[in-house]
């Protein structure tokens, strides 16, 4: 009896571990459409997303493609001194968690709805987007200050920008959120600061605009 205690016990110690952090599949680096095809399509969506979760390997792509290493300490963006002065955050359906490159994890950060944070009153097909990215600057890091960071984030949204119109996806970058709110719930200090949120995800192929 005390065995099989302990069986369950270990299962949900394993579990609860499991949940806290998701292990992605490594990035396909190959294929997608031609540069100059991509830049074509690439394009802002403010309606047509399809409430649904992207598969890990689009994920594992899609973060590698926004700030992943491509070069031994490199990034895929640059960065003045190679300060890499960004964490990106991913909230999805059942919480927010912290991406690491390296490591190419999602770790929970918190759980939730974090929806109620991103203004979805005022745009609501924010509310049929499963994924949102967070791009937050930690000044601390930085070697330009908050101008570079400023900067900084153009290229990450650029390079979602492109992967998403390589892959099919929709996205929009958006400065719609609650600076004050959001930042509390993804527990951030006081040297971080949140520059820009960005919607991803499957799009009906029918919608324009």
């Amino acid at each position: 009896m005390k065995r099989g205690l302990l069986i369950v016990a270990l299962l949900c110690v394993i579990g609860y571990v499991s949940a806290q952090e998701i292990k992605l599949p490594e990035p396909i680096k190959t294929g997608g459409k031609p540069l100059m095809e991509a830049l074509s399509e690439r394009k802002s969506y403010h309606g047509g997303f399809i409430n649904k979760d992207l598969d890990n390997q689009t994920l594992s792509n899609l973060l590698w493609s926004a700030y992943g290493f491509n070069r031994p300490e490199k990034r895929t963006v640059p960065s003045a001194s190679n300060a890499q002065e960004f964490s990106i955050y991913v909230l999805l359906k059942d919480g927010a968690y912290l991406y690491d490159a390296k490591a190419n994890t999602l770790t929970l950060v918190a759980s939730g709805d974090f929806k109620q944070y991103l203004e979805a009153i005022r745009q609501p097909y924010v509310n049929d987007v499963a994924l949102h990215l967070v791009y937050v600057g930690n000044l601390d890091k930085s070697k330009a200050g908050r101008d570079g960071i400023l900067i900084d984030t153009g290229f990450i949204s650029q390079n979602v920008y492109l992967y998403c119109a390589s892959a099919g996806l929709g996205t929009v970058a958006r400065a719609s959120f609650s600076r004050k709110n959001l930042p509390v719930a993804l527990k951030l200090t006081d040297q971080q600061e949140i520059t820009l949120v960005q919607a991803v995800g499957p799009v009906d192929p029918n919608y324009t605009e």
